[in-house]
């Protein structure tokens, strides 16, 4: 069944996509990484098992484990800093640096001095939230996605059934939890679909399409 929710052909979608004619190949976040930390999930971690030990000698929170691999650069994360990508350019150039070199040189005596926040380290930060989202042809509230009470409270900002809370969850080390989790960070939900999916009836907007025996 979740056949017909991938892109085919992808081979031949991609380059329209992303323009692979005249770019490198980009590198994709992984959804699940996505939407665990824009629907909060991380946030309502239980401790399984608190004898198990992770790297270091200890356990580590998913989270950190996420927060870890896309400061090493192992995982593709988006919006990569909390300050906007083209702000970042836009200063270097503002103090004279022209080469690729000298650019990369600078984000990173940035990111050693604390001037540059890693957004995964603060996904509730309102600079970091994921404002207009575009749902294509996938049924991702209800269906797709895992977790689907905690996409209503905090993608959506619907009326949820959420019956945990995170009063008494297992924090990480290493991004930020401070705070009453935001509900509703997406300002804008537009549903691409040729049925009305949970996810129509949750969007702001839904745009219908035609099936392939329609077309």
């Amino acid at each position: 069944y979740v056949g017909q929710e991938k892109v085919r052909p992808l081979e031949g979608w991609q380059p329209i996509a992303f323009a692979n004619d005249w770019l490198k190949p980009q590198r994709l976040q992984n959804g699940t990484s996505y939407f665990y930390f824009a629907t909060d999930q991380f946030r309502y971690e239980g401790v399984v098992n608190p004898d198990k030990k992770g790297w270091g000698g200890r356990g580590m929170h998913p989270a950190d484990f996420n927060a870890l691999a896309v400061r090493l650069g192992w995982l593709p994360s988006f919006p990569q800093f909390s300050q906007n990508s083209l702000d970042i350019m836009k200063e270097a150039r503002e103090k004279g640096l022209r080469e690729d070199k000298d650019v990369v040189d600078e984000v990173v005596r940035r990111i050693k001095e604390n001037e540059l926040d890693w957004a995964i380290e603060h996904p509730d930060d309102p600079r970091n939230f994921p404002r207009v989202f575009f749902n294509w042809r996938s049924n991702l509230l209800g269906d797709s996605g895992k977790g689907h009470e905690y996409f209503v409270r905090h993608l959506v900002g619907g009326d949820d059934q959420v019956l945990t809370d995170t009063e008494h969850s297992w924090r990480p080390e290493t991004v930020d939890t401070e705070g009453e989790a935001p509900r509703g960070k997406a300002d804008l939900l537009v549903s691409m679909d040729f049925r009305m999916t949970s996810s129509g009836l949750f969007s702001n907007i839904v745009l219908s399409a035609a099936t392939w025996d329609e077309k």
